[in-house]
C-alpha cells in the first residue's frame, strides 16, 4: 500500500477539525486536528500528542517537542527550522514534500515511518531507534547517526551527504537505490548494512581509513 498522496485520502479526513490555536500547549491533545498554513516561532509542546492528524504548509521555527507523540500523522508541505523532537515517538508518519534544517531528533522511536520527497538539512538522530523508515526521493545533506539503531531503513532515490554512522547498529538498512551515499565518518559500523557495488567503489577511502588501511 503506497503513501497517501492527498488530504482526502486520509481515513479520518472526514472527522479533521481546524487548529484555531496561536500556538502549541505543553501535553497538548492534538486528536484529529488539521492545522493548515500555519505559522509557528518558538514555544514548548513538550509531551504534546498528535493523533490521526495533518499538518499541511506548516512552519515551525525553534519549536520544542521534546517528547512528543505523532501517530497516523500526515504532514505535507511543511517548513521546520531548529526543531526539537528529542526523544519523540513516531509511529505510522508520511512526510510529504516538506524542508527540515537544523532538526534535533536524537533520541527519537520512529516505526512505520516514511519521508518522501523531502529536503534535509542537518538532522540529528543519535541515539535514536528507527524501525521500517523509508527516505524516498530525497536529499538529505548532514545526517548525524552515530549510535542510533537502524533496522529495515532504505533510501530509495535519495541523496546521502555527509552522514556520521559512528557505532550506529545495522540490520536489513538498504542503501541500494541511493543516488548518492556520503559516510563522513563510521564507515566500519555498517556491519549489517547493504549496498550495491557502486557504493561500495564510493565506500572505499572511508572504510579503508575506519580500518586504518594506507593506500597508495
Amino acid at each position: 500500500m503506497g503513501v497517501v498522496q492527498s488530504l482526502g485520502e486520509l481515513p479520518y479526513a472526514a472527522y479533521l477539525q481546524k487548529f484555531e490555536d496561536d500556538r502549541l500547549e505543553h501535553d497538548g491533545n492534538y486528536t484529529e486536528v488539521h492545522l493548515d498554513q500555519v505559522e509557528l516561532d518558538g514555544g514548548e509542546a513538550t509531551s504534546a500528542k498528535f493523533i490521526e492528524s495533518a499538518l499541511t504548509q506548516v512552519t515551525l521555527a525553534e519549536v520544542g517537542l521534546e517528547r512528543a507523540r505523532f501517530s497516523d500523522v500526515w504532514l505535507s508541505r511543511n517548513r521546520w527550522v531548529g526543531v526539537r523532537l528529542i526523544e519523540a515517538e513516531w509511529l505510522d508518519v508520511s512526510m510529504l514534500d516538506s524542508s527540515l534544517a537544523g532538526v534535533q531528533a536524537y533520541g527519537s522511536r520512529m516505526r512505520r515511518v516514511t519521508f518522501q520527497r523531502c529536503k534535509i538539512d542537518t538532522l540529528n538522530l543519535r541515539g535514536a531507534t528507527l524501525v521500517d523508515v523509508s527516505f524516498e526521493d530525497c536529499e538529505i545533506n548532514e545526517l548525524d547517526c552515530a549510535g542510533a539503531a537502524l533496522t529495515n531503513v532504505t533510501f530509495p532515490g535519495t541523496a546521502v551527504r555527509n552522514a556520521r554512522m559512528s557505532q550506529v547498529k545495522c540490520k536489513k538498512v538498504d542503501f541500494r537505490g541511493a543516488r548518492e551515499l556520503d559516510v563522513a565518518d563510521g564507515a566500519d559500523s555498517l556491519r549489517g548494512a547493504i549496498v550495491d557495488e557502486r557504493q561500495l567503489i564510493e565506500l572505499g577511502p572511508a572504510l579503508a581509513a575506519a580500518l586504518g588501511i594506507i593506500v597508495k
